[in-house]
């Protein structure tokens, strides 16, 4: 008992310093550059600069006329937006899949699985928005990002409707109600701790998606908070200052979304594993 105490201890201690090595340092090395000048930060070295350089944040928030504020804007335009339709069309894909055991629902079951491995199609998903006339605008975007954010929610909510009893719904059946004020009523507000994992975990890859947004939404207008890191990267010189600044800026909203919603992520994931 002794020995297996010593050893989860011993685990906790090296799960910390991997998580030291991976997120923090990281995280010190872009901070401490994004407060030296632009010779000192592009030495790249983990070191605390001779002067606190705070104007260059300063710079990032005025750079191209305050383009990152326009960024900040498309980037929960698109991230809101694409939240929203996953929770409804997930939740409700989710249910159906869950419930019926059919054919139909094994080869749909197929195709969404095929989703999580086959990798999207730049050109022809441009050629078909291009046809639609939605290449460029924050519609499309959107579409895109829901599209590839499917396949991974639908699993989500689908593994966690298992663990609500189908005796609730065979209750509102008996009750009068109507399959679909029965899932509005009934099924979707129990939905609310792998709706929580589904909204955070999609908030932040959406958010912080950098290509996507360069293919299907060009342009300075539709610029999202990933490409404003473009302003500060030339093709024969960097301002490293400038660029670090920026990253902190727009990394430290996800963050701090992480840290606070943390414990609800988890609950989400794993309810819907141990009781699928």
């Amino acid at each position: 008992m002794e020995k297996k105490k010593r050893l989860s201890i011993l685990a906790d201690i090296l799960g910390i310093l991997g998580a030291l090595i991976i997120f923090v340092i990281p995280f010190l090395f872009m901070l401490v550059n994004s407060l030296k000048d632009r010779r000192g930060a592009n030495l790249l070295r983990l070191s605390l600069p001779e002067t606190f350089q705070w104007k260059n944040y300063t710079e990032v928030i005025t750079a191209n006329n305050g383009i990152i504020f326009t960024a900040f804007k498309n980037s929960l335009i698109i991230s809101l937006g694409s939240v929203l339709v996953l929770i409804i069309a997930c939740a409700m894909a989710g249910y159906v899949l869950q419930r019926r055991k059919d054919k139909v629902m094994s080869v749909s079951n197929v195709f969404v699985m095929a989703g999580l491995m086959v990798p999207p199609a730049i050109l022809p998903t441009i050629s078909i928005m291009q046809n639609l006339h939605v290449y460029k605008t924050l519609f499309g975007m959107i579409m895109v990002e829901v599209a590839l954010q499917i396949p991974f929610t639908i699993m989500l909510y689908r593994g966690f409707m298992s663990s609500i009893p189908v005796e609730l719904e065979e209750a509102g059946y008996i009750d009068g109600c109507t399959r679909s004020k029965l899932f509005i009523s009934i099924v979707l507000p129990l939905l609310k701790p792998v709706t929580a994992t589904v909204t955070i975990l999609n908030a932040v890859t959406i958010f912080n998606d950098f290509t996507n947004p360069l293919y299907f939404l060009p342009g300075n207008k539709n610029a999202t908070v990933q490409l404003t890191l473009y302003n500060f990267m030339g093709q024969f010189s960097s301002s490293y200052g400038l660029l670090f600044a920026d990253v902190i800026i727009i990394t430290i909203p996800m963050i701090l979304l992480f840290i606070f919603f943390n414990k609800k992520i988890v609950d989400g994931m794993t309810a819907g594993a141990v009781k699928g």
